[in-house]
């Protein structure tokens, strides 16, 4: 019993109760209509297209830098590479693993910039990392429209200038990822085999990182920075790496969401989009200053198994769409869940 409650109080009753609303979720779906199998599909087709985003949290919290509310820094990155993928009528995976090369150089510049921020504001790095997003989304609404691209698809068509709100990838790369390798079985399962598989490269990728010797002092970094210090370990240098790193994966992350999404949205679309991947590393077990791929896993599973069951099966009984009601109670609450445990126990 004693063990069992150890449990509970590690893992934390918001979680566990979250769980075991979706297992009702799904048992729940056959009686009201909802085939399981297609529900099943589209949260298979939602991890795959967030999953990497939610990746993009790990450095950062092993570096002891907190939660990245700053994570539109990598979007804008992202969202640099892909419109200039397109504006040089790259196409197909040439087209997204070339906005991924040329997503890059931005990101390693935004994430140092953004790096050498945090590490003057010590303690404070979350509620300035939200600034610098923000702030940044904001500059770039104003950079879409004067940015001198021409390409007709993504231009208003009256005046020739300035970026759509919402720009189409069919033609480019819409679901390439999605679609490759992909496994039909009947007619209502599609399993999106390549996104699930690039993001398992993904992630393979920062295991082997978070294992090798910088990857190792940058943990030690979060867990006892006295200890590392001492052991000659630069602090700043380690969580500069750590925000970089997590900046660039925030930037191939939206490449994935899009892909997948089958648009490129600009201007203010990036403001809100760290507060999902948070809440869904933190549902998934993390805490603030300590994340595994394993809590991205299961994190992004359940919080995307809400998000599609919610709208079938709770609006088919409620007769209402509470959708976005949830989606705002489960980020949030998870993100204040998170914070309040850590001002207990520090």
């Amino acid at each position: 019993m004693e063990k069992l409650k150890n449990i509970i109080a590690d893992f934390g009753w918001p979680r566990i109760i979250i769980f075991f609303f979706v297992v009702l979720l799904f048992v729940a779906a056959p009686f009201v209509g909802v085939r399981v199998d297609t529900s099943l599909m589209n949260v298979f087709v939602r991890f795959g297209q967030n999953a990497v985003m939610v990746l993009a949290m790990v450095p950062m919290m092993q570096a002891g830098a907190g939660l990245n509310f700053g994570l539109p820094v990598g979007i804008v990155a992202g969202l640099l590479g892909s419109t200039l993928a397109m504006q040089f009528h790259l196409t197909g995976f040439l087209g997204f693993f070339g906005a991924v090369v040329l997503c890059l150089p931005f990101a390693i510049l935004f994430g140092a910039l953004y790096g050498t921020l945090l590490n003057k504001v010590k303690g404070e790095e979350m509620t300035i990392a939200m600034y610098v997003g923000f702030s940044l989304v904001t500059f770039m609404a104003i950079l879409w429209l004067i940015l001198p691209y021409s390409n007709p698809t993504m231009v208003w068509g009256y005046t020739g200038k300035g970026l759509r709100t919402t720009i189409t990838l069919d033609g480019y790369w819409s679901r390439v990822l999605n679609d490759f390798l992909a496994i039909r079985i009947g007619g209502h399962f599609l399993f999106p085999s390549g996104a699930i598989l690039f993001f398992a490269i993904a992630a393979g990728i920062m295991w082997l990182f978070m294992r090798s010797k910088t990857g190792t002092a940058l943990t030690a970094v979060g867990s006892n920075p006295v200890f590392a210090s001492a052991g000659g370990v630069s602090l700043n240098r380690m969580r500069l790496t750590s925000v970089i790193i997590s900046t660039i994966y925030g930037a191939v992350g939206i490449l994935v969401y899009q892909q997948s999404f089958g648009f490129i949205q600009v201007y203010n679309a990036p403001l809100n989009m760290a507060f999902p991947a948070v809440a869904a590393i933190l549902l998934g077990g993390a805490s603030v200053n300590k994340a595994s791929i394993l809590n991205v896993v299961v994190g992004t599973f359940l919080f995307q198994s809400l998000l599609t069951m919610t709208p079938s099966v709770i609006n088919s009984i409620l007769q209402t769409d509470m959708s976005e009601v949830v989606r705002i109670l489960i980020s949030n609450g998870m993100i204040i869940y998170a914070l309040t445990r850590k001002t207990k126990t520090a």
